[in-house]
This record gives structure tokens, C-alpha cells and sequence, in this order.
């Protein structure tokens, strides 16, 4: 395949009206292609061209720049929104992780050692994922606790004070592989949902967050490191947004709701989304049945 030249904003709004993009305002669209960059731009306009996987790269009759836009706009504002209900979720797991490691196996000492957790081969071990977020962290209760003696400073540290210098990542690790499983079903135990395929469905969040913090699409984007949401969970949440696909992001939201709900004064996410989303199809259909785009071929 041949190697593409850099193009500058006034060639890029000149090939999108090449490929026959409506555009009612140029300056408005050059504008947007400098503070957004085209390529991610063309991660949305991908679904409106007639065949790029043919070399076809015309835009569909009728797609216009601001169609486009809006879905852009949307999938921002929609992780701008969903930010906010995993930090709820987060902040909800480390609390019950660490009163459930507390009050199961003592608030210091056990849960910094090496086989407390089962590891998978060839990656890092857990408990050093939880020395090093510890040791980064510059958190004054994570300070206090600070000494020269390495060995003394992670066995005197209580587990309420080291679980919110983890990661969310780190946080999701501890969970899935604490106690060789079982910390997963106590934690969820103590939130109050399933037990079953608990910690793969707060890998998801973490999953989730992680594109909401780096800005990637969220429309059309299939969920790779999808979580079992609950069957009865997903059936109720049909009733009030229709049908959705298991990896879709809306089944991501189903599963975090079901989570969240359980924090004090947390409402549901879904009800909103219906309300402020479900009418716009072209949107509601890339969250709800995500597909890949019709891409080039090498």
C-alpha cells in the first residue's frame, strides 16, 4: 500500500469535498479538522462513504459534515457522562475491597503478599502492580506511612490507605486474583450483585474508562473485554432501551448501572441515555449494535 503524504487543513477540507461531503460552512469545518484532527473524524465518517474496503471513498448522497459532527459531538458528551458513573463505580469498589480484605484477612500484612494472589504466567505479578502504584503515589495518608525500611513501609500500611493509590486497573487485578479467586465473590457479596463473572465485569469498566479517558470512540466500538452482565439485569434494561448486543457499550452501561445503583444517591444511566439519545438512530444504532467499518483492504 502506498504511503500517504501530510496534508495540510486546507487539502484535508478539499479531499472531503473530493469525496463529496456536503459542507455547508468551510471555515467552520477547517476549524474543527484543527482542533479535532482528521483521522479521528474519519473513524465516524467511515460509516456514511459507499465502499473504502473497494477504494470507493465518495460519501454517501446526502451525508453532510454537521450529520457527522453531531455523532462526533454526542459519542464526547456521552463520555463525558459515563466518567462520572465509573468514577461512582470505582470509588464503590475500592471501598468494599478494602472493608472486605479487612475484615476477611486483616487490614495489613496478607494482602501485600505474594500468595494471596494466583498469577497468570509471563505477566507481572500482582502484588508488584500494588508496590509500585504505592510507591508512585504522592498522596499525604499514602506519605505518612512512608519510611527508609522498604519491607517495614508495605507491612505496616493498612489496606484502606493502599487501595486508593492504586490504579483502577491495579484495583481490578487485586479483585479477580485476590485469595485465588475468592476475594471476587466476597466483593461482590458485599456491593450486593452476582457473584458469577463479578471481576470480568469490573475488568469491563476499567476497560470502559480507560477509552472514556483517552477520548476514544465509544459509537460503533464493540467491547472486547466484555463482562457476563446478568441475565435479569439485562432483560429489565431491555424494557426500557430495546434490544442491544452483548459487546455493545450499552451492555457495558447495563452491567455499570447494576454496580452503581448499589452507591448512595447514584441513579441509573440508562433512563438518561433513552431519553437523550434513543431518537437520533444513527447514534443509538452504534451503541447499541456496534460493526466494524467497511475499511481498505492492504
Amino acid at each position: 500500500m502506498a504511503k500517504k503524504r501530510s496534508l495540510s487543513w486546507d487539502e484535508q477540507l478539499a479531499l472531503l469535498r473530493q469525496r463529496k461531503l456536503a459542507i455547508a460552512d468551510e471555515g467552520t469545518c477547517k476549524a474543527f479538522l484543527a482542533a479535532e484532527n482528521y483521522y479521528r473524524f474519519a473513524g465516524y465518517a467511515r460509516y456514511f462513504q459507499k465502499a473504502p474496503h473497494d477504494d470507493d471513498n465518495d460519501f454517501l448522497p446526502g451525508v453532510t459534515f454537521d450529520q457527522i459532527r453531531a455523532l462526533y459531538d454526542a459519542d464526547e458528551e456521552l463520555r463525558k457522562i459515563l466518567s462520572g458513573h465509573l468514577a461512582y463505580a470505582e470509588i464503590l469498589l475500592r471501598s468494599h475491597t478494602a472493608y472486605v480484605i479487612a475484615h476477611a484477612y486483616g487490614p495489613r500484612g496478607r494482602y501485600l503478599d505474594s500468595s494471596f494472589y494466583s498469577n497468570t504466567p509471563n505477566m507481572e505479578p500482582t502484588v508488584e502492580s500494588l508496590f509500585r502504584d504505592i510507591r508512585r503515589s504522592k498522596e499525604r495518608h499514602i506519605l505518612r506511612f512512608s519510611t527508609s525500611n522498604e519491607n517495614e513501609l508495605f507491612a505496616e500500611r493498612p489496606i484502606w490507605s493502599a487501595v486508593d493509590a492504586w490504579s483502577f486497573g491495579t484495583l481490578s487485578k487485586c479483585i479477580q486474583r485476590g485469595d485465588t479467586g475468592a476475594l471476587a465473590n466476597q466483593v461482590a457479596d458485599s456491593i450486593g450483585v452476582a457473584q458469577a463473572g463479578f471481576a470480568y465485569r469490573v475488568r469491563t469498566l476499567v476497560y470502559l474508562r480507560n477509552r472514556c479517558a483517552h477520548h476514544s470512540r465509544l459509537w460503533h466500538h464493540s467491547v472486547v473485554d466484555s463482562g457476563p452482565t446478568p441475565a435479569n439485569v439485562r432483560r429489565k434494561a431491555k424494557k426500557i432501551a430495546g434490544q442491544f448486543e452483548h459487546r455493545s457499550v450499552l451492555d457495558a452501561i447495563v452491567s455499570l448501572d447494576d454496580i452503581v445503583e448499589r452507591r448512595r444517591q447514584a441513579t441509573p444511566l440508562l433512563p438518561t441515555l433513552v431519553t437523550r439519545y434513543k431518537r437520533q438512530a444513527d447514534l443509538w444504532a452504534g451503541l447499541s449494535a456496534p460493526r466494524s467499518p467497511r475499511d481498505h483492504t492492504p
